[in-house]
């Protein structure tokens, strides 16, 4: 009787665990079991390993095979299991000596020709290898890119299993070279600038200060003014993500099979704009037999933008705020809860009215008071008290169109964006949070208070009962952005003014 047995690692949430394979060869009635739950992509990579070790010049053995997956308690899913069962198959042979594959790990899909090809989940699952004290990580050259994001671990990129089976003989190892990220680093160039909306100062005003603090945005206005063309151009005034947050949004995107290399070489905080339409599983994840992550957990560290959010499902509108309190989305279903990040900048536009001409003077729309009241109550009040900023977008003049002078670039206000994140940083060095979005409450109370008339006021409006508790937290939040963005050491009375209106400043729609 032989017994080997291989190293590889599965997917819970973000968290990858380390499953090893055993493969018993037998005398007996020539067969084929595969215990430790296994879910049926897993159960029909029978014949996926078989193919790829005879088509690579292996044999299979005509004897009873047995291949065990521990822990057996532990669902397991996913196809990146078959390139290990095919090693350990081979060890157990004697193709292979066990020896050589001590301190690896082994991760891939196999074709019937014996191809190695790309899983998701490859990066949080290289990440855990490293973790565990494992040296070297063998993945699909498909998903060397992301595999190659994480230092620390020799990472060896394969395109068939006979190659596999080539670097345990003679240590080579064949695959896209470091100097080839370099070049697409090197052509990967945003097209996206500020400068290219004309007039709307107040509008991108409004979300400098949120891109300093992390605040959630709320933009109203008639089609046409440039909403959707702010938004989207929100990332390039973001500061890069630290290498640390980086790794994080790339496991998420890995595992959702989402990974795009071009998109991340310039570290901008990732962007989703999901449809109208969208689904609330498809918002916040969800699945039967793997939990995969969501569009709030896809943007993580960045922004969420819904285009015409009135027209949404209110369920998937409610969806949101979990997450947008605990930055954290926990998904429960019978085979488990997994827990994903969704710390994301949420902004919402909408249209002021269903014909979207109730602007100015409002001569020109045909919809009545009724019905654009039930329009906007499609936003809830509990969703939107969680949005700090609630701006109108006018369409801009005549003469802001026809001005020729120089716009202000993206860079220039991502720079005022990233010296006011230094002063929030610096301040914030000694607590568990890093951005004014994150205050805890009772800080904003003591420590992290504004100046005594700056609270009267705000004191006076919730007496006034113009403002509840959690308003009276945010508006504070944003008055702290707005006092780094103007290098203050606590915000003044204009400050929370000025944070105060930005709050208030739909009381003609909302």
């Amino acid at each position: 009787m032989t017994v080997s047995r291989i190293s590889t690692f599965t997917l819970l949430g973000l968290e990858g665990l380390p499953i090893e394979i055993e493969v018993d060869i037998a005398d007996g009635l020539p067969g084929y079991t595969l215990l430790g739950l296994p879910d049926a992509a897993l159960g029909e990579s029978k014949e996926r390993v078989r193919s790829a070790i005879m088509n690579s010049g292996g044999t299979w053995p005509n004897r009873k095979v047995t291949v065990s997956l521990s822990p057996a308690w532990l669902p397991k899913s996913g196809s990146a299991f078959d390139a290990p069962i095919a090693v350990a198959l081979l060890v157990a042979q004697g193709v292979v000596s066990e020896e050589s594959t001590a301190g690896s790990v082994i991760l891939g899909e196999l074709g019937l020709s014996g191809e190695v090809r790309s899983v998701p989940g490859i990066l949080p699952l290289v990440l855990a290898a490293k973790k565990a004290g494992f040296v070297v990580a063998i993945v699909p050259t498909g998903n060397l890119w992301e595999a190659q994001r994480v230092a620390g671990i020799s990472i060896i990129g394969v395109q068939t299993l006979r190659e596999i089976l080539e670097y345990y003989s003679s240590g080579c190892a064949t695959g896209v070279q470091t100097e080839e990220l370099a070049q697409l680093s090197r052509e990967s160039v945003s097209t996206l600038n500020y400068s290219d909306v004309a007039g709307q100062s107040a509008a991108k005003n409004a979300l400098e200060i949120a891109a300093i603090g992390g605040h959630h945005v709320l933009m109203v206005g008639p089609p046409g003014t440039g909403k959707s063309m702010m938004a989207e151009r929100i990332p390039t005034i973001l500061p890069p993500l630290s290498d640390d947050d980086l790794l994080e949004v790339l496991s998420v995107h890995s595992i959702a099979g989402h990974y795009e290399p071009e998109k991340f070489q310039r570290n901008e905080p990732p962007f989703l704009s999901p449809h109208h339409s969208a689904t609330a599983v498809s918002m916040v994840g969800g699945g039967n037999k793997q939990i995969r992550p969501g569009v709030c957990s896809l943007a993580h560290f960045g922004v969420l933008f819904i285009d015409e959010a009135p027209e949404c499902s209110r369920v998937v509108l409610e969806s949101l705020r979990q997450p947008l309190e605990s930055g954290s989305i926990t998904i429960s279903r019978a085979i488990g809860s997994v827990t994903y990040p969704a710390r994301f900048m949420l902004v919402l536009a909408a249209n002021p009215c269903p014909c979207g001409k109730f602007f100015g003077r409002g001569r020109a729309c045909t919809c009545s008071a009724i019905s654009r009241a039930r329009y906007f109550q499609r936003l809830s009040g509990p969703l939107l008290d969680r949005i700090d900023i609630r701006i109108p977008v006018l369409p801009p003049s005549r003469t802001e169109l026809a001005d020729q002078s120089e716009r202000e670039s993206s860079a220039t206000i991502r720079n005022r964006v990233i010296r006011a994140g230094d002063r929030a940083r610096t301040r914030f060095q000694e607590e568990s949070w890093v951005r004014n979005a994150q205050i805890p409450g009772s800080a904003l109370h003591k420590k992290y208070a504004a100046e005594r008339a700056a609270m009267q006021m705000l004191h006076s409006e919730v007496d006034a009962e113009r403002l509840n508790a959690r308003g009276f937290h945010r508006v504070l939040r944003v008055a702290w952005s707005i006092a780094d963005l103007h290098s203050h050491d606590q915000p003044t009375l204009e400050d929370v003014s000025h944070a105060y209106a930005l709050r208030s400043g739909l009381e003609n729609f909302l």
